[in-house]
């Protein structure tokens, strides 16, 4: 066990948490404040991001493997499509909320927002880490030495 960095790798284990939950807090908040989609999805691939560059891009990979990296990008985009898809099916245009709660179009406008907006948090997570990973997992052209 290497206890390189020790602060760092406590205060690490404590801040991935807290910017999970902050995330959390952007996605489902983000309709009645700044933020959304977009916003937390970076904040919660930041969370894994730190990790990676603590912990090691292997240890990362193991909390959350690469195969899962790539099935949240698509399924994001699926959740969003599928939205649209789903309004189409009840007989409005795509992606016209109201077809959720024709009644009370403003509650199908809520709901509508909040699934579009998960979808796109989950995507941007996904093709952040992904990236994150590609470019982390690149092997060095320069080796230490030549620096």
């Amino acid at each position: 066990m290497i206890f390189h960095h020790l602060i760092l790798r406590v205060v690490t284990k404590l801040l991935v948490g807290t910017i999970i939950l902050f995330a959390l807090y952007v996605q489902f908040h983000g309709d009645f404040s700044p933020g959304g989609g977009f916003q937390a999805g970076v904040i919660m691939a930041v969370a894994f991001i730190l990790y990676g560059i603590v912990f090691s891009l292997e240890a990362a990979k193991k909390v959350f493997p690469e195969w899962l990296v790539h099935k949240l990008s698509a399924l994001g985009v699926l959740i969003y499509a599928g939205t649209g898809i789903v309004t189409m099916i009840l007989g409005y245009d795509f992606l016209d909320y109201d077809a959720f709660s024709p009644l009370h179009p403003t509650h199908g406008q809520h709901w509508g927002l909040l699934i579009i907006e998960f979808g796109v948090g989950v995507t941007v997570t996904g093709v952040m880490v992904a990236i994150y990973y590609a470019f982390a997992g690149r092997p060095p052209c320069i080796s230490d030495e030549e620096w």
